[in-house]
């Protein structure tokens, strides 16, 4: 039976699009920035919360705890699940379970009747649901655009995705002060429905069927050779499991009580949280340009400039000195994750994306519950200025170190694509873009509307991180 002829409409909007948004990339980046809209305000809108509820720094690390807790134990099983089935469906799943866990969460503290105990119950929940998420949105991501032009594909989303979260958390540090965090949390909880419908629509008919496997465990042994088998990798990995723990306790538990203390309330840290997005858009911006040859030594160096809001923190700087500080470790950093994006898409086979995505998330947030937890009695043993020089200089330290890693100084991007026959249609029809064969050399795939797609190859490996 013929297919009926797509409307003029359809071809005109898909005619305008870059040839590498396809139509999971447009629906992917539209639901991020929803969800981005949401959750970044819903940051400040939880410290918020706490406070408003009695609680303390302790109390604020805690509920940071229960979040981060059970995002570390169920990644691994995530990323497994992601690599079994449907990708789209384990994002929608987990979307409908931080919908129903904030909208809770925002009639306790509307109704004025939330303890702390529920706080953290609640948050687990969001967290669970982002262990499930988080190696699904990742690996359907990363098999969204064509090779050829992944590096300037992962900087546009991110400039998209940051780009929310400057109105969100702008927003949201307004709204808290305003109305209220409850009503912040609702506006989150709408957030994720919306975007659970996106996901919803994704269309996965181009990815090859997974070949039968020895079960879940069997599954994660492979991801993890594939992930413990490259240096450069791993290393950087355990890097971001130090950088990433010391930010947790920063930006959760610090940096409120810094705006609080010392900077005049929930405003002013929105704007400091705002400017790191607009430095994130920025770097963006630059990536869009900018191609380095060598993907993890540039990247690597910008992570040095991280540790500026916690030494801005500690001095403490005013409005505009930890405005700027913020500012400059957006950018930098986002040259750090879009260079390790395209790695990740050059390297990784589709079929082990998810696994070891989830090794990579495990990795870089198993020391947050830790960190987050140890806040308030670190603020308490040696004060709150001394414990912001400690993180500073901690992460400048172990960045340092993951410099002296070969094969992070070494490993070079390799442009060439070629051209196979038979792929899935691409961006310029409704079909989805399909991933590429298993094979030694296979990587991710794009198609285009006469049924050809562009192919980079697999050498040594890499994993996709969003900042």
């Amino acid at each position: 039976m013929n297919k009926p002829a797509p409307s003029p409409r359809r071809t005109s909007l898909a005619a305008r699009r870059p040839e590498w948004a396809g139509r999971n990339y447009v629906l992917l980046t539209a639901a991020t920035v929803v969800t981005n809209l949401g959750a970044h305000g819903a940051l400040i809108a939880t410290t918020w919360a706490v406070f408003e509820s009695g609680g303390s720094a302790g109390d604020v690390g805690l509920v940071a705890m229960a979040r981060f807790l059970p995002l570390v134990l169920f990644l691994l099983i995530g990323g497994a699940v992601a690599d079994r089935i449907p990708r789209h469906r384990v994002m929608v799943a987990a979307n409908a379970l931080n919908c129903v866990s904030q909208a809770v969460f925002a009639v306790l503290v509307l109704s004025g009747g939330a303890q702390i105990w529920q706080m953290m119950v609640l948050t687990a929940l969001c967290g669970t649901g982002q262990a499930f998420f988080n190696p699904a949105a990742e690996g359907m991501l990363l098999t969204s655009v064509t090779g050829e032009q992944a590096g300037r594909a992962f900087a546009v989303y991110r400039m998209a995705m940051h780009g929310a979260g400057i109105g969100g958390a702008a927003l949201g540090g307004a709204l808290v002060a305003f109305v209220g965090p409850g009503w912040v949390l609702a506006i989150d909880a709408l957030a994720f429905a919306v975007a659970g419908g996106l996901r919803a629509f994704l269309d996965v008919s181009g990815t090859p069927e997974r070949a039968p496997s020895g079960g879940l465990l069997a599954d994660l042994r492979e991801g993890w050779q594939e992930f413990i088998g490259r240096p450069w990798l791993w290393s950087i990995v355990a890097q971001f499991s130090v950088v990433v723990g010391l930010i947790g306790a920063v930006e959760a538990v610090f940096g409120p009580l810094v705006a609080r203390d010392e900077l005049g309330g929930a405003r002013p840290w929105g704007i400091a949280l705002a400017a790191y997005g607009v430095g994130t858009v920025a770097g963006a911006v630059l990536m869009t340009r900018w191609k380095p040859r060598r993907l993890l030594f540039v990247g690597t160096l910008c992570v040095f400039p991280i540790a500026l809001p916690s030494a801005a923190l500690a001095v403490p700087l005013d409005v505009v000195g930890l405005t700027a500080a913020m500012f400059i470790s957006g950018m930098a950093i986002e040259v750090f994750g879009v260079s390790w994006m395209t790695a990740l898409h050059q390297e990784i086979p589709e079929e082990k994306l998810s696994r070891v995505s989830a090794y990579d998330w495990f990795g870089s947030t198993a020391l947050l519950p830790l960190s987050t937890a140890l806040a308030g009695p670190a603020e308490s043993a040696f004060g709150r200025s001394e414990a912001l020089w400690g993180a500073a200089g901690l992460m400048v330290f172990v960045t340092a170190l993951v410099l002296l890693v070969p094969d992070v100084r070494n490993l070079t991007r390799r442009p060439q694509t070629k051209e196979i026959a038979g792929a899935a249609p691409g961006p310029a029809s409704d079909a989805a873009s399909g991933p590429a064969p298993d094979s030694p050399t296979a990587a991710r795939t794009d198609g285009s509307a006469d049924g050809q797609a562009t192919v980079s190859a697999d050498a040594e490996g890499a994993l996709g991180r969003h900042g």
